[in-house]
């Protein structure tokens, strides 16, 4: 298959979130499979300043936005993750900023709106420009979710884009692409789309939701937040829409990197271990005390933390319980983050408070984060939605069990532990209380301390579960086939 995917992230060029990870490794495993691969991304300043190396494809491009409006670009290239081919739009005036969506005020860009409405349009322009003609078009979230739009409405008859199947893989429903509706003539839409089931919301357009309308198939990054997706009443608003898609829309588990996290190939972490050799995990948690400032002693165990600091990551469930979880119990913590300033100070103090059995470093280290995957005993996520999570997975591999809010895709890599059966993989809540917080916490430190040998055993089973991208994969290509199905019965209908 010939596969275009249209990205606002691709690592290791831009990354602010999972998504970047995703698309990355995505394309990289498709290509390995033989199939013609090519991401679609914006040349952002931030890559322009890494001084990597590009070749120009097109030196200028004419993209047709609306009515007597024509935007030129040109079209670098870079090779990527896995080999594969990333097309980047250079347009200064909309991606030559400090920031990829905001200022470092974190105030959104006014035209947000017009720069991935282009950014989805070009992405046709490029396949059109180099002849490639895709199988399947794969936009990613709402920053991309305009290319089914375009294509379903301005190229259904063009013979090199016209006839490809279109998915929208939804990362974070959280996010989607709300702006004023004075940007709807720009985006060069007519009258007939400006409809709640399509772009307008309230007055204004919502591009993902449009995005999920001209889509053939749809899915998000794990079954379960599916799903959430499609309750009543859902906290995002997209319940209508994504209940029409029917049987088009479902759920696929995102996959992790097992060359990068894995502690028995990682070179991070001070001593490599197994599932038949866990010596090496002892080393790990001392050099984890050693690094955060905590006393080096095996009895206590340590829980960590890593992730973003906003309400939706749930770190605000444990403000209020932490203290009575340290005064009560011996245990020990360790915390890297950032974001809201307030968790930030309350996170960044403990230590000062708790010398010896909290240490918290505010920012962000990839080497920390995996030593504390490797040296940590658990590892806490009590997210109040998780479209799918990664952390935890990597927790699974490296045998540090994860405390976990049964969401999302928390919900489908966790097995809770089964103490009759001696089953399971983690520690689950459903509550999103900090009295549930606590008390799933307690059990753990309880199994821990009492139970230790079942606890061993679970760290073990953590060990062999597989979330690896070539499973995922298998998945993808399934879905792709079943959008090339969805889109030929879409054709048919109009014979």
């Amino acid at each position: 298959m010939n596969v275009l995917f249209v990205s606002s992230e691709v690592v290791p060029f831009a990354k602010t979130g999972g998504l970047a990870d995703v698309v990355s490794a995505l394309g990289a495993h498709m290509k390995k499979r033989g199939h013609d691969v090519r991401i679609v991304l914006p040349y952002y300043s931030s890559i322009r300043d890494t001084g990597v190396e590009t070749e120009t494809v097109l030196e200028s491009m004419g993209v047709s936005m609306g009515p007597g409006i024509e935007i030129w670009c040109s079209v670098k290239q870079v090779i990527g993750t896995g080999g594969v081919q990333v097309l980047l739009i250079e347009h200064d005036g909309f991606f030559n900023r400090e920031g990829l969506y905001h200022d470092n005020q974190f105030t959104d860009y006014g035209d947000n709106a017009k720069r991935f409405g282009f950014l989805a349009r070009a992405a046709l322009q490029v396949a059109i420009d180099t002849q490639f003609s895709p199988d399947i078009i794969h936009a990613n979230d709402w920053q991309a979710a305009l290319v089914a739009a375009y294509q379903k409405v301005w190229f259904w008859d063009n013979p090199i884009v016209g006839q490809a199947a279109t998915v929208l893989t939804i990362h974070n429903a959280r996010y989607q692409g709300n702006y004023p509706g004075d940007n709807y003539h720009w985006l060069g839409f007519g009258p007939e789309h400006f409809t709640p089931d399509k772009f307008e919301d309230y007055g204004d357009i919502n591009m993902l939701k449009a995005g999920i309308y001209f889509a053939d198939m749809v899915n998000t990054v794990s079954p379960t937040h599916a799903a959430e997706l499609i309750r009543p009443y859902s906290d995002f608003g997209m319940e209508v829409a994504l209940n029409n898609k029917g049987d088009s829309f479902l759920g696929i588990l995102n996959g992790v990197d097992y060359d990068e996290w894995c502690p028995e190939k990682d070179p991070l972490i001070p001593q490599k271990f197994s599932v038949d050799d866990l010596s090496g995990k002892a080393r790990c948690k001392e050099e984890l005390q050693d690094a955060f400032l905590l006393e080096k002693r095996d009895t206590p165990p340590i829980i960590g933390i890593v992730g973003r600091m906003v309400e939706q990551k749930g770190y605000h469930l444990l403000i209020p319980v932490i203290e009575t979880i340290l005064a009560t119990h011996d245990v020990q913590f360790v915390i890297l983050g950032s974001g809201d300033k307030g968790m930030e100070d309350f996170f960044g103090a403990l230590p000062e408070r708790y010398p010896g059995k909290v240490g918290s470093w505010i920012g962000y280290s990839n080497e920390k984060a995996h030593l504390i995957e490797a040296g940590a005993d658990m590892f806490l996520m009590p997210s109040i939605f998780e479209p799918c999570g990664l952390n935890q997975i990597y927790s699974l591999k490296y045998g540090t069990l994860p405390i976990v809010r049964a969401v999302g895709g928390l919900d489908d890599t966790v097995r809770n532990f089964d103490i009759q059966r001696n089953e399971g993989t983690g520690f689950k809540f459903w509550d999103a209380t900090p009295e549930a917080l606590q008390g799933t916490i307690e059990w753990a430190l309880d199994i821990w301390y009492t139970h230790h040998t079942a606890f061993d055993w679970l760290r073990r089973c953590a060990m062999r579960e597989n979330f690896s991208w070539e499973i995922a994969t298998d998945h993808y290509v399934d879905f792709y086939h079943e959008a090339q199905l969805k889109r030929a019965e879409y054709n048919r209908s109009f014979q």
